[in-house]
């Protein structure tokens, strides 16, 4: 299966967010190109909320050319075959964490606006994973991230506004 056959697949069976699963849907069918960088109108992405393996804290990166702190994440890969193997990818080159264990449903969808690595503003179509990291797991920081560490979801920094929907749906998953 493509990742845009998989990226179709996916999105017609996520429940909630309708207007914005239809959004995607839309795109997806509009656009054979959806699921790559090249993309110019937007492109499919994928991203991770990486928990620890209580579940209380979460991996954040400071991401260099945003200036904020992100889940982990990305662009999709003509390798990937999947949103879920696209977003565990991302979540393992960015964490330095083996054994991360992602759940194959998203559990969130976001669209915003971007200049990324084309250069051109453009729009990120995010499909948000749940990813848990086993017990003891140490990040280590790459290339792609200013800093990279755990925060408590009961203190998280302040400029993270826009993750909280992320983070609800992700505890929602767990119960």
């Amino acid at each position: 299966m493509s990742l845009h056959a998989d990226a179709v697949s996916v999105l017609s069976g996520y429940p909630g967010q309708d207007a914005l699963r239809e959004a995607y849907l839309g795109f997806l069918a509009a656009r054979d190109d959806a699921c790559q960088r090249s993309c110019a109108a937007g492109h499919i992405t994928a991203s991770a909320l990486v928990l620890d393996a209580t579940g209380e804290q979460a991996l954040l990166t400071l991401h260099p050319r945003v200036g904020r702190w992100l889940q982990l994440g990305g662009h999709c890969e003509p390798t990937d075959s999947s949103l879920a193997g696209a977003a565990l990818r991302e979540a393992t080159e960015e964490s330095g964490i083996r054994g991360l264990r992602i759940e194959p449903q998203p559990i969130h969808l976001d669209v915003h606006p971007i200049t990324c690595s084309l250069g051109v503003p453009t729009r990120h179509f995010d499909v948000r994973f749940l990813v848990r990291a086993p017990v003891g797991a140490r990040p280590v920081r790459s290339a792609e991230s200013v800093d990279l560490q755990w925060w408590p979801l009961d203190a998280l920094p302040s400029n993270v506004d826009d993750l909280y929907p992320l983070i609800e749906s992700a505890l929602a998953r767990l119960r």
